[in-house]
Formats: structure tokens, C-alpha cells, sequence
């Protein structure tokens, strides 16, 4: 948001928003501007530790919870583990409302070692239809700002997009030419399937300024890349311009199996995130099928490896949820039609339900799970398939 989108002056905003909070080093910096006369001395057990021992907020991003009309959950992540992680939450004439703790999880990515921590902050009682401003902060770290809206409770016009496979932008490899070939400054080269339009799709969400973004699964395709956390640092550098203003809300693609990392593959995925909680999931499959409602539609997010016969991640998964899966799902679309408040389900995915492509299309089951997955409903959102397809008119 800015200025002219809000009426406020957001930089104000913002000092004022620390101030109030108590945010360590903010009254010193924003007295002048706000005019409250003295600034006022953080509490001693909010002083800074040394600023080049800690890690900055990375990586900034927003998801709804279960309701999307009062429940955000703020996210960001770092390499060593922190203190105090909060998020400062106000209006955007800077009003303090509330400082929201958020909770630590790690993971450590089997390829290089390295452990990575995420902070998400729940936030719950949100005004419907409503714009917050936020400041997220640890012990000794500058905070980082974002704002955001919640949906509309109930029958009401918004604007959601939607696509997946997106990549980073980022060239990290030196390329190695073939042997026998020599190359005087090899160049370097995007080792995870990437190129220059995955920032020109960021770029497109934030024009059009949707409510919020579905993602349809392989984010970064970390599991291709030499560095796979470095790879997922790519994505949240590209994406948080985007994601720290209205939420990004996942679907779990093959290219998030990553080898070692959860006995499925997708602990770094089920790190980074936090969504909904949903019934039938276990430590192994949280987060990996989700649902949530905004305004009178109801979104469901699904994981199709759970019946994709194609082995497309970096290890084979077909069948991981014992079934769980599918009876969630058979549940919420049958509990959705038969709601009067949902006009329009919408279901998030990554594999296509159907395709004609014969390298890289569906090949779901053909039982009545990946039926199921792709019918009665309004919408459905998908990727993976990026064969082109025409209608060939016999002679």
C-alpha cells in the first residue's frame, strides 16, 4: 500500500507503530518525527544484542488462517535461532492494537546440514475487510514492515490470482560446459529451472493488487538445486515484495519433495508455511491439504502426490496419506455445496486432473480420489503441465 492507495503518510505510520510497541531503538528514532516530546528508553530486557551477530527478518510473507475475514498469520525465517519474535500489529494511521508473539520451528535440510527457523505469528479477531499495518522484529534485528487487508465476511467482490511453477530469477551456478568443450569465462546459469520471468511474475500479482495469491505448487524447485536453502532464500527475496502485503497461499508440488528432509520430503515446505490446520493430518502430513474461506467462497488446497503416479520429486510418495487425504476432502466439498454461504468452491492444486500431455501431464490415479479432486467444484487452479496443447481436425 502506499500514500496515495491509504491516505496516511506509512513511514509515519510506522515510527509510531514502533513506538508504541516498545520496539528497542524505535522512540529514539521516531520521537522527532511524531512530536511526543521526550523519547523514552526502551526496557533494559529489550535491549539490542550486537546487530552483527543476528540475523535480519528474511523473507516476510502473509497466509490467511481457517477464516480468512479475521485470522492472518504473519511468517518469516532466518539461520540460527532468535529471540522474542513478534509482530507489532496497527492500523495504518500507526495505532499500536496489539504485539502478537510468534512461535519457532526448524528444520534441518539434510543436503547441506543447515538448519533453518521460522517464526509465524498467529493473529486472530481481525476486523473483516479491514487494513492492518505490521512490524515484524527479533531481539537485535531491524524491523520489517508489510500491510494487509482481510477478506470480506459473506457475499462480496474481490480479486484473487493464481499460478505455479514459478522458479527464481536468480543465477547461482557457473555453468559446466560439456567435457571436450572449453569456455573462457563460463556463465553463470539458474540450476533450479529458472529464469528472468519469475520476478516479472511477481511483478503481475502486485499490479493487480489481488486480495490474495494461490500458488500452485513447485514454488522454487529447491530440490533440483545445488543449494537448496540458498534456492528457497531466492524465492522469499523475489516473492516477499508481494507476500508481505496479501497472502500466498500454497499447494504442495513434486518440486517441494526434497530428499531427507521429513520422511516424505516436505519438511522444508511444511517449515516455511503455516496454514490451516486440517483433520487426518499427522506430523508427517501437516499442512499438506488445507482449506479456507473468504468472503463466500471456499478454498481448498490439496497435495496430488498423494495419487500421482508420475515420480516427479525426489523421492516416491504416491499414497502417503493412507486415504486421509481423500476422506478430508470428500468431506469439505460435500459440506461446501451443501453451505448457503459458499457461492464458489475453489480448488488449489499442482498436478492437472486431466491432461493430453504425454511427458509431463497428469498421470493421477484413476480411481475415484483424483475424480473427486476435480469435479463439483466452480474452479479449479493448477500447473505442472507446461506442454502446449491444439485441436487437431481430422481430414
Amino acid at each position: 500500500m502506499t500514500v496515495q492507495d491509504t491516505g496516511f503518510n506509512l513511514e509515519l505510520s510506522r515510527r509510531k507503530l514502533l513506538v508504541a510497541a516498545g520496539i528497542a531503538g524505535a522512540a529514539v528514532a521516531a520521537a522527532p518525527l511524531i512530536g511526543t516530546g521526550v523519547a523514552q528508553t526502551p526496557p533494559s530486557s529489550r535491549r539490542s544484542p550486537d546487530p552483527a551477530a543476528v540475523p535480519p527478518v528474511a523473507g516476510l510473507h502473509l497466509q490467511f488462517g481457517a477464516d480468512a475475514s479475521s485470522e492472518m498469520v504473519v511468517s518469516w525465517h532466518t539461520l540460527q535461532s532468535v529471540r522474542n519474535a513478534r509482530v507489532a500489529l496497527g492500523r495504518l494511521n500507526g495505532e499500536l492494537e496489539r504485539v502478537v508473539q510468534a512461535k519457532e520451528i526448524s528444520y534441518t535440510d539434510a543436503k547441506s546440514g543447515q538448519v533453518v527457523y521460522a517464526y509465524h505469528a498467529k493473529i486472530d479477531q481481525l476486523q473483516a475487510d479491514s487494513a492492518y499495518l505490521y512490524a515484524a522484529s527479533h531481539d537485535g534485528a531491524e524491523p520489517e514492515f508489510g500491510t494487509f487487508r482481510t477478506s470480506p465476511r459473506g457475499r462480496a467482490q474481490f480479486t484473487f490470482t493464481s499460478f505455479g511453477d514459478q522458479g527464481t530469477p536468480t543465477l547461482g551456478k557457473k555453468y559446466l560446459p560439456p567435457e571436450g568443450v572449453t569456455i573462457p569465462n563460463p556463465p553463470f546459469v539458474n540450476d533450479n529451472l529458472g529464469s528472468p520471468a519469475a520476478g516479472d511474475t511477481t511483478l503481475g500479482v502486485e499490479r493487480l493488487q489481488p486480495l490474495f495469491h494461490l500458488f500452485n505448487g513447485d514454488l522454487c524447485y529447491a530440490n533440483l538445486a545445488d543449494d537448496r536453502v540458498r534456492t528457497w532464500w531466492d524465492f522469499w527475496d523475489n516473492n516477499s515484495r508481494s507476500a508481505r502485503k496479501r497472502p500466498w497461499m500454497p499447494s504442495a508440488g513434486n518440486h517441494e519433495n526434497e530428499l531427507g528432509n521429513g520422511p516424505i520430503g516436505y519438511q522444508a515446505y511444511q517449515t516455511y508455511f503455516s496454514v490451516p490446520e486440517a483433520p487426518g493430518q499427522t506430523d508427517v502430513t501437516r499442512g499438506l491439504w488445507y482449506a479456507f474461506t473468504a468472503g463466500s467462497v471456499r478454498v481448498l488446497s490439496i497435495a496430488n502426490d498423494d495419487v500421482a503416479y508420475q515420480d516427479g520429486g525426489n523421492s516416491y510418495v504416491r499414497g502417503y496419506s493412507f486415504g486421509a487425504q481423500k476422506a478430508w476432502l470428500e468431506k469439505e466439498l460435500s459440506a461446501a455445496r451443501g453451505n448457503p454461504d459458499v457461492d464458489w468452491i475453489v480448488v488449489c492444486m499442482h498436478q492437472v486432473a486431466i491432461s493430453g500431455s504425454a511427458k509431463n501431464g497428469c498421470r493421477c490415479s484413476t480411481s475415484s480420489a483424483s475424480t473427486s479432486w476435480c469435479v463439483d467444484t466452480n474452479t479449479t487452479t493448477s500447473a505442472h503441465t507446461r506442454s502446449a496443447a491444439r485441436k487437431r481436425t481430422p481430414p
